[in-house]
């Protein structure tokens, strides 16, 4: 269990790592490139829309072929594509190359998630997958960091050490034993769950802290950045906040598996509310801005550990295969991401930052009312 937790975590760290480092150098592809908010918007989104084209896939490969050649298949991918992205030097190749890295990290995800899930304990399955998901968050507060050695040093140089260390993991993947489905699951069984309001209920909540995020990836670095505070400023603010977020996961984990997963969601949308309805109030202070970017990532990073393991809960009830529940996961977060980047940043481009910020606090708010009506009706 502990080799497999340990793989699954090494393998989401090195995703994210990877999608987190565009946060301090999207100002300067901005600026280099003469992209707008809603430019930055579509890079930042080109890798959402990449992992929603590889969602479903992943997860017919992973249910009918096993986690192994999904994984596999994932990091090969992977490796190359962020390869390509270091050396990229206009905007269509960049959006390609993220594209691209973002199809296939849905697979690697997919995977190594039903990977660990399906040999976790019933009663310990929200605290493992908070553990994968504190090694996710560990990679997305490293992200920046990256960016911003390779805003110093080079994007080629740094992302090719991170593409040769995606490749190290293939290798320990294809060295690691699994068993392949003895009988696959057909793609009818997918299609199904979409009738199952708890499906929906725990899709949505993979749903919603993408939109926060992609919608706050975009428009606080720009705002950092006018308000003057260079790509090594700004990647110290997310390293610090997703090192917060880690050990939170692994709190939300433990609460998961003792008083159900709904319980942190509520707090989480009580929080979001409060954070998204400051956010505007803080475009002339960069102190202010830092501060609640920390609290935000608290807020937004507190739903994924129990949305998915109030998603895998109603996966087992339903006998749907790990590889469909994961897909599900990329599914939900790919175009909640893409829309809160590209969308949030359009919409910021054309009125200001307050309008998607105040929209998202209103959307929290009406997903607490709606999940105390979803409780009586229960």
């Amino acid at each position: 269990m502990r080799r497999i937790l340990l793989l699954t975590g090494a393998i989401v760290l090195v995703d994210t790592l990877f999608f987190a480092a565009l946060t301090p150098l999207l100002p300067h592809y901005a600026h280099r490139l003469g992209l707008g908010k809603a430019g930055a918007g579509l890079l930042a989104a080109s890798y959402p829309l990449g992992a929603l084209a590889g969602s479903i896939p992943s997860g017919i490969v992973a249910a009918r072929l096993g986690v192994k050649p999904t994984v596999l298949a994932g990091l090969t991918v992977v490796a190359l594509t962020t390869a390509l992205f270091g050396i990229a030097g206009t905007a269509w190749e960049l959006d390609l190359a993220r594209f691209c890295q973002g199809l296939a990290s849905a697979f690697s995800w997919t995977g190594a998630l039903a990977w660990l899930v399906a040999a976790a304990p019933a009663g310990r399955r929200g605290a493992l997958i908070g553990q994968a998901f504190a090694f996710a968050v560990c990679g997305a507060l490293l992200g920046p960091v990256l960016g911003g050695i390779a805003s110093i040093g080079g994007t080629g140089w740094t992302f090719g050490a991170v593409a040769a260390a995606s490749l190290g993991l293939a290798l320990w993947a294809a060295a690691t034993p699994v068993s392949r489905p003895e009988q696959p699951q057909p793609i009818g069984a997918l299609m199904r769950a979409f009738r199952d309001r708890r499906v929906l209920l725990g899709v949505w909540f993979v749903v919603l802290p993408a939109l926060l995020f992609g919608t706050l990836g975009v428009l606080a670095p720009l705002r950092l950045s006018a308000l003057g505070v260079g790509a090594i400023g700004i990647g110290s603010i997310w390293l610090f906040t997703g090192a917060l977020e880690a050990v939170n996961n692994l709190l939300i984990g433990r609460v998961s598996d003792r008083r159900g997963p709904l319980v942190p969601i509520r707090v989480a949308l009580v929080a979001t509310v409060i954070v998204a309805s400051l956010l505007p109030w803080a475009a002339h202070s960069r102190y202010v801005l830092a501060a609640l970017i920390v609290c935000g990532g608290l807020a937004f990073g507190a739903f994924y550990t129990p949305g998915m393991t109030l998603l895998t809960h109603t996966a087992e009830e339903r006998g749907l295969d790990y590889g469909y529940a994961f897909a599900l996961v990329n599914l939900a977060w790919a175009p909640g991401q893409s829309m809160g980047a590209a969308v949030g940043g359009a919409v910021a481009q054309a009125t200001s930052d307050a309008v998607p910020y105040l929209t998202l606090a209103g959307v929290a708010l009406l997903t607490l009312a709606g999940l105390w009506r979803f409780r009586r009706s229960s």
